[in-house]
């Protein structure tokens, strides 16, 4: 079973996965750490990650990047849309509001969705590790940023089943870095946390979080983000700075043409990293647009008076974590600092400024998320034996419930007429999930449950308040126009995502004293919570057991004891299971889902056909270049004068034939004219390759008849038990077998080397061993026993043993091995040879 961690970076990725030593990051095709995280689409196939990277310059129009900033998001997102004005791809929106991505895929206009991009991407991540660890792939844990929304990371999920994976959970960045973090971490303590603060500048985001840690234990405390500062945008700066400059000096505008705006961008990444080491910074490039080639210097304090707009908005989801965090920075042990941002100096001096202290750079800040996404699988999957250690992640919005009133309302009515009837939200802002709670309705028909979210201040401009619905019912009460206890279970996944787990329709049976009092209409709350009132329902604290129970106002059941209802209630309630239709917003239709699936798996069987075409196209080439020089080096004296100008002719002839219309041909054409060259190849490589073999071949099998014909005629005695008859015919095989050899090795011994052989190093070889079956059963037979002597007499005095007598059966058959490496032979066949 795999155990593998993924972390999905906007610029680069990584895999880790699980050994039984411990975490490793594993290599793609380049041997390297990071892959980037783009998707080209050629001519001919598509080209992912490291792969892709030449496109992103050379075909910048149907190049994929940064498709973690597009997943899951309307195309009017106005956040979006200030990202999208700096891609060069085009995108049109979707029937359902998604950008869809139009690209010119095998000469032909194609849209992809942004889920499908991403899946692209997965799969590619997921045979980086399959190669890696030699099996199949299916299990994983998927580092996602904190502020991701219920639509982005149904997305992932979507993505990861078009691929084939199966997300065990979809992990925080930054949880998953406090894991990788604190789980090495020998000095923790059992009772006291350890508060550590871990900022991630990233290429497209900054995210921190306060965590408490334990021994065995991290706990999500206090967590900020802002979505519009990154690495990228930093470049981004660069990138307007250098265009206006080109602009006045050289006369160019760079933003009008795609090619052009693309190199720059990645020369201002490069210049970005230049002066986070040094004062200054030369910007080169030969040939940027309309054969120009351009240059201009830029110094760090005028890149840094460039970023100041930039720079103050560090502040801000600083300032927010540490004050829902609730206590002083100085109470922090530490501050980490992780994410490829995180190297510009003047981000360095902000946090070491608002902290009071230099962050500190422990962890690999491109690897710690992978990691901490691999320990957290391992710890999820049975294949491994992990240590202990909880880990306690916040969800960072706020969710509500709200419903219709009853009967009388409109059930199509929209959520944002409706009023949440919880005094508080159902999941608030922060709290730990996985999580479930339980709401109880007194309802007669069907109605609707609306997940929203409670302040939208938080997401990105334009995203929609509500996104789920469920439909509970439809369900029919004993007494038809009564109202019935209906138990809603509502619960906050592992990967965030909210569910109505199940509907549970509770009725009085017959025979019930019908003491049983009216309850309002809305939730009503779970038995122990004795802080919240009517309309509220209490926190399970995950997955655990839930209780059928419930806890009444003291107006509403006249004083009854909560003990006493609850032994009522257990012994006179009918329970029965209500359907639940679930209208997720983000997430695909099974049918559209299976579409995507199939469409994955035809493109990567065409990626296969195309790679296995461009190693057939290989070999032509390299046997081409290979014939030619063996024909003028070692093969020369076994090719015929005729011969040997026949095939140079035709190597030449497929040689032009390969970069002219031979360039793009189907795999068939390729193995079609490697047979054809082999044809005219192989004969001459077979006989130099039998030239070669036979001398080795001659003294194998000529060791072979020599040794057991003068095992069988020797007067040893230590041969004395096989009967002569026997070795009467191991003499006249091995006298057979010489026979058959001179006279084979008279008529090779005459034919010129260009001449095909007739003594095949094959045949020999199968001689020798057909020799050996025969003899060595003979030579080998063991010694029979002696006979026990009577007891009553005693062995008569013998003289000293002679030297011949000494040799005991087994000794006898040492001489018998045939070894495959003795020297040796026919004087004569070794001076030809």
């Amino acid at each position: 079973m795999s155990v593998v961690g993924i972390d999905v970076g906007n610029l680069n990725c990584t895999v880790a996965v699980a050994r039984h030593r411990g975490i490793d990051v594993v290599l793609n095709e380049e041997s390297k750490r990071e892959t980037p995280a783009l998707v080209a689409f050629g001519d001919h196939q598509r080209l992912i990650g490291a792969a892709g990277m030449s496109s992103l310059s050379m075909n910048p129009k149907n190049t994929i990047v940064q498709i973690k900033r597009i997943v899951g998001r309307n195309h009017g997102d106005p956040e979006l849309e200030t990202d999208l004005k700096t891609f060069p791809f085009k995108t049109i929106p979707g029937p359902n509001g998604e950008p869809l991505l139009q690209v010119v895929f095998k000469g032909e206009p194609r849209t992809y969705t942004p889920v499908q991009v991403l899946a692209m991407l997965l799969s590619n991540l997921k045979s980086i590790a399959e190669t890696n660890l030699g099996i199949p792939v299916l299990d994983c844990v998927i580092g996602v940023p904190t502020y991701f929304t219920q639509s982005q990371r149904l997305a992932y999920l979507d993505a990861a089943a078009i691929c084939g994976l199966k997300p065990l959970r979809l992990m925080h960045e930054l949880t998953a870095a406090a894991l990788s973090y604190g789980i090495y971490k020998t000095d923790l303590s059992d009772t006291e946390p350890t508060n550590v603060a871990i900022v991630d500048v990233g290429h497209s985001s900054l995210q921190v979080c306060v965590v408490a840690l334990k021994k065995g234990q991290v706990k999500v405390l206090a967590q900020g983000f802002d979505r519009t500062i990154g690495g990228r945008d930093f470049d981004e700066v660069l990138f307007d700075y250098f265009a206006e400059q080109f602009k006045g000096t050289y006369k160019i505008d760079v933003k009008t043409n795609a090619r052009a705006a693309q190199r720059l961008r990645i020369a201002c990444e490069k210049i970005k990293k230049i002066l986070s080491a040094n004062p200054e910074a030369l910007m080169s490039i030969e040939c940027l647009m309309d054969e120009k080639d351009v240059k201009c210097f830029i110094k760090r304090d005028q890149f840094e008076a460039l970023c100041e707009p930039l720079l103050k908005k560090v502040l801000g989801p600083l300032e927010r974590t540490i004050k829902d965090f609730g206590v002083a920075v100085e109470s922090l042990a530490a501050v980490e600092l992780i994410g490829s941002g995180s190297r510009i100096p003047a981000i360095g001096k902000i946090l070491t400024n608002f902290f009071g202290r230099e962050p500190r750079r422990t962890m690999n800040a491109s690897e710690c998320i992978a990691r901490g996404c691999a320990l957290q699988c391992a710890m999820l999957s049975p294949t491994f034996k992990v240590r202990q250690f909880e880990v306690l992640d916040a969800y960072p919005f706020a969710i509500d419930l709200v419903w219709s009133k009853g009967p009388q309302s409109d059930a199509a009515a929209p959520a944002e007429e409706e009023e949440p009837k919880t005094k508080e939200p159902i999941f608030p802002k922060g709290c730990t999930f996985p999580a479930m709670k339980q709401l109880t309705f007194n309802r007669s028909e069907p109605f609707t449950i609306d997940a929203v979210y409670a302040d939208i201040n938080d997401l990105p401009a334009g995203t929609p308040k509500k996104f789920a619905s469920f439909q509970i019912g439809p369900f029919t009460p004993t007494k038809p126009g009564e109202k019935v206890k209906l138990k809603v279970k509502v619960k906050l996944d592992v990967h965030g995502i909210l569910k109505v787990e199940s509907a549970t329709m509770i009725e009085t049976e017959e025979g019930a004293d019908g003491k049983e009092e009216s309850q309002a209409d809305g939730a009503v709350p779970m038995e122990g919570d004795a802080k919240r009132q009517e309309g509220e329902a209490k926190d399970e604290g995950g997955d655990s057991k839930m209780d059928d129970s419930e806890t009444r106002s003291s107006a509403g059941n006249g004083g009854v004891s909560v003990e006493s209802v609850k032994k009522e209630v257990k012994k006179k309630l009918k329970k029965t299971e209500v359907p639940v239709t679930a209208i997720i917003l983000g997430s695909l239709a099974k049918e559209d889902l299976e579409r995507a699936m199939q469409l994955e798996y035809s493109l990567q069987l065409d990626d296969r056909v195309m790679e296995e075409t461009k190693e057939r196209k290989n070999a032509v080439e390299s046997y081409v270049y290979e014939m030619r020089n063996k024909l003028s080096e070692k093969l020369a004296p076994y090719a015929a004068a005729e011969e040997k100008e026949t095939l140079l002719r035709l190597l030449n002839d497929t040689e032009d034939w390969l970069y002219d219309e031979g360039e793009n041909q189907m795999k068939g054409v390729y193995n079609a004219k490697l047979e054809e060259l082999k044809k005219l190849g192989d004969p001459i490589e077979f006989r130099q390759k039998e030239d070669e073999a036979r001398p080795n071949a001659l003294r194998q099998l000529d060791y072979c008849f020599r040794s057991f014909r003068d095992a069988a005629m020797s007067e040893n005695h230590a041969y004395d038990h096989i009967d002569d008859a026997d070795k009467e015919k191991v003499v006249k095989e091995c006298n057979d077998a010489e026979a058959w050899l001179r006279e084979k090795y008279e008529m090779q011994k005459n034919l010129p080397k260009t001449a095909d052989p007739v003594l095949l190093c094959s045949e020999i070889m199968k001689k020798a061993e057909v020799l050996n079956g025969f003899c060595k059963p003979i030579m080998l037979k063991p010694k029979p026993k002696a006979p026990s002597p009577a007891p009553e007499k005693k062995p008569e005095a013998k003289g000293p043993a002679s030297p011949e007598n000494t040799h005991t059966a087994e000794e006898g058959s040492e001489d018998m091995e045939t070894d495959t490496k003795a020297e040796g032979g026919p004087e004569e066949m070794q001076s030809e040879s």
